[in-house]
């Protein structure tokens, strides 16, 4: 039993110092803190051509505010009530179709 704790107490002294010795090469990264996230940004705004186009451009001619929205609810409403699909697992009975009746 004594053998045990002496090899515990080995590894121990080992380890510890070890361990403390790699706590000495960890670093905080204060600079690379300080610029986080700057690439997504730059790479973000380089992907904009005109960020300022909704100051001066003129809208399109053609389409009035009360049909472009009357346009954007039917199409809203065309994705919240889907056309009803057949059931899959019936084929070809009672379609009416033909095919392999021999006529």
């Amino acid at each position: 039993m004594k053998h045990e704790h002496f090899a515990f107490a080995r590894w121990a002294a080992l380890i510890v110092p070890v361990c403390a010795a790699l706590g000495g090469c960890l670093s905080s990264t204060p600079i690379w803190d300080a610029h986080f996230g700057e690439a997504l940004k730059t790479v973000t705004q380089a992907q904009i051509i005109d960020p300022h186009a909704a100051e001066h451009a003129q809208s399109a001619q053609g389409v009035d505010g009360k049909s472009a929205a009357s346009a954007m609810d039917t199409y809203d409403k065309s994705f919240q009530q889907p056309a009803p699909s057949p059931n899959a697992f019936v084929i070809g009975i009672g379609s009416g179709g033909g095919g392999a009746s021999g006529q």
